[in-house]
């Protein structure tokens, strides 16, 4: 068997592989990409300087994809950074997923448990908010991998634990920044009475499903067509894009590495300028990459 360089030719070519589908490697901070286990800088309190008229649906924010994608290996790890950091660094928008079993929430990433349960994220957001009370967190609240899917009673049940009855904006309508400042607002992706506001209601671009590291085109298409369509669309409207994706060839750290460069070159080139991107929700985003999508407003 030939070699190069002291390696075997089938040896490299797994090494080459494994960096390909992100195995193996060591973490990486760079400005728009951030796999290690705190952010470059933090940036707690950016919508201080919002005026209260101003409507959510107006307001450009970071968000996180699966926020509590721990574990699983770089088959469902999402993020790096724990909840307390990713708030403190500038996301306002989180993902969520439980399963319900037994009256009990686990925090899920598909079939991978995630070593927390629905009250582990509602005791840091209320936690900041309290802390922070010039902001607001609007959190997605999804059923994922349960027994059934009737998840209203627990989740009102451990929003009176780990959390306070009146730090939710309870309604389905937008409300403005001064209407929410230090409320969570959760975007019901559930059956059952209002908890807040239906999640199916905004204005949605989540294409995941990227088979292989070949499709990182299509995805960054559809990522770039809704956040066109966002800065002139319905002000009414709060329109969410996902730059996240995955695949059995294609993991999300290798996705986001490809597509979180797209995005800050593209955010890049109209930095300065006031836009309205609505939320935008990412895999392992960096400091730098947050702050240029605050800095929109």
């Amino acid at each position: 068997m030939s070699s190069i360089k002291g390696v075997p030719r089938m040896g490299k070519t797994l090494m080459e592989l494994m960096v390909l589908l992100g195995l193996g490697s060591s973490a990486v901070q760079r400005p728009e990409y951030d796999d290690t286990s705190a952010p470059e800088f933090l940036n707690p309190s950016w919508m201080a300087s919002i005026p209260d008229s101003c409507p959510l649906s107006e307001i450009t924010m970071p968000g996180t994809h699966n926020t509590m994608a721990f574990y699983g290996s770089v088959l469902a790890e999402c993020q790096s950074w724990s909840l307390g950091l990713q708030l403190r660094a500038g996301v306002r928008f989180l993902d969520v997923r439980v399963r319900h079993m037994c009256g009990n929430l686990t925090i899920h990433h598909g079939v991978s448990y995630q070593w927390a349960h629905f009250g582990d994220v509602l005791e840091p957001v209320a936690e900041f908010l309290r802390e922070y009370p010039s902001e607001t967190v609007l959190m997605r609240l999804k059923e994922e991998f349960s027994e059934t899917s009737n998840i209203y009673g627990p989740v009102v049940s451990y929003i009176h634990r780990y959390a306070d009855w009146d730090q939710l904006w309870h309604s389905r309508l937008i409300p403005t920044l001064g209407e929410t400042r230090g409320k969570l607002v959760i975007l019901q992706d559930f059956a059952g009475p209002d908890l807040g506001m239906r999640y199916r209601s905004l204005d949605i671009a989540d294409k995941w499903k990227v088979p292989t590291l070949l499709h990182v085109t299509e995805k960054w298409k559809n990522v770039y067509e809704h956040l066109e369509l966002a800065r002139v669309g319905n002000k009414a409207g709060i329109f969410l894009t996902y730059s996240s994706g995955a695949g059995f060839f294609a993991y999300p750290r290798s996705v986001a590495q490809r597509i979180n460069a797209r995005l800050y070159d593209y955010l890049e080139a109209q930095a300065g300028q006031k836009r309205r991107f609505g939320i935008i929700s990412m895999d392992f985003p960096a400091a730098p990459l947050l702050q240029m999508i605050i800095g929109f407003n």
